[in-house]
């Protein structure tokens, strides 16, 4: 092999290397754009949210007959750096006859925006007849909120006068909701952020600083007895974000005498998932779930959420 074909391999590697750069960042910056309208139009949405209904509505504060923490972790976009990740934390347990209290931590990173949110949910029950209670509840809540605005500069997204010396947030927050409770089905109706504090927006690939959207979620469920050892557990979500599409959810999932769960979840034009839970032992489960969007994909990104999930009763 003489010298101009080494040299033309050369050339060509190293062609090839800044292609590959130069689609790293446009895949970078189209990831950043989307996650900036994603984050002002929805809180994330969880798979196992039939189990973090605390996150969602404060009347579920201690609605079970004992004290039940749980953990969930959610992770998108995998081998991306810096892609959206999501930590959540929530104990709940009556207290008395009537009263439910409750914490959650959530911890939400995307890109260069960070946010953890702690909450405090105090519940009262009302015992209608032999089969039917009604949960009140409220939330109080803070969030810090920070947006490492010097990314925006990286990634090339341009950026209005507004947050050239942006600082991070620290604001309070109120939510309410009812939960009308059966031993085959429920019925739920919650805003647990009824405030809209500052945080990053896109529009026309440019950021700004706009306002967090109210959202609000009417959410139900049916458990038909199928046999002795197994039960089909059907439930729904609708999520309504202020000026934002409304979203739907629909799981079902099949129990199987309480020694494992598996469903699977339909996400109304976004995405389909599958979800197991294991009952490691009397009162504490395992789980997992898998989800992959339905809209159309993005070269060289992997486009699935993975969550795990666990819960603890005492």
């Amino acid at each position: 092999m003489d010298i101009h074909q080494l040299l033309n391999q050369h050339n060509k590697k190293h062609h090839t290397q800044q292609m590959k750069l130069l689609n790293n960042i446009q895949l970078l910056v189209l990831l950043l754009v989307l996650s900036l309208s994603a984050s002002a139009q929805q809180d994330p949405n969880y798979t196992f949210y039939r189990y973090n209904m605390n996150i969602y509505n404060p009347a579920f504060a201690g609605s079970s007959e004992a004290a039940e923490f749980s953990l969930g972790i959610r992770s998108q976009w995998a081998g991306i750096e810096g892609a959206p990740e999501s930590q959540s934390a929530i104990f709940g347990m009556p207290v008395g006859k009537n009263i439910g209290l409750g914490a959650s931590i959530l911890n939400d990173k995307t890109f260069i925006e960070q946010q953890t949110w702690v909450a405090i949910d105090v519940s009262y029950n009302i015992q209608l007849d032999d089969e039917h209670m009604l949960y009140f509840g409220i939330k109080g809540s803070a969030n810090s909120y920070d947006a490492n605005t010097q990314g925006l500069v990286t990634y090339g997204v341009g950026q209005d006068g507004t947050l050239v010396d942006y600082d991070s947030r620290f604001t309070p927050n109120v939510g309410a909701g009812v939960y009308l409770k059966h031993d085959r089905y429920f019925a739920s109706l919650s805003a647990p952020k009824l405030l809209t504090p500052d945080r990053l927006q896109e529009r026309d690939g440019n950021a700004y600083l706009g306002v967090d959207r109210m959202h609000a979620y009417l959410s139900g469920g049916y458990t038909f007895l199928l046999g002795r050892t197994l039960d089909l557990k059907t439930m729904g979500m609708l999520r309504y974000v202020d000026a934002s599409p409304i979203s739907v959810e629909f799981t079902g999932i099949l129990d199987f005498g309480e020694r494992f769960e598996l469903g699977a979840s339909y996400r109304y034009d976004e995405s389909i998932s599958g979800l197991f839970l294991f009952n490691i032992s009397s009162g504490f489960n395992l789980g997992y779930a898998y989800e992959t969007s339905i809209q159309n994909q993005i070269d060289g990104l992997d486009n699935n959420t993975h969550e795990l999930f666990m819960r603890l009763k005492m």
